[in-house]
């Protein structure tokens, strides 16, 4: 599985609707403390299958 965009609304700072492009070469992703960076990442894990047990 490959991302391509992720549109977000209502979560945490983006509050407008907001689209997120993901290019070749984007290494990661970076914004101040408590924006939702780490959940964006673990919604994007548990969308392409991984689970902790």
């Amino acid at each position: 599985m490959k991302f391509s965009r992720l549109r977000l609304h209502g979560f945490k700072s983006f509050c407008d609707q907001t689209e997120l492009v993901m290019e070749p070469g984007l290494t990661g992703i970076v914004g101040p403390n408590g924006c939702g960076k780490s959940n964006l990442v673990e919604a994007m894990r548990w969308a392409m299958g991984e689970r902790l047990l």
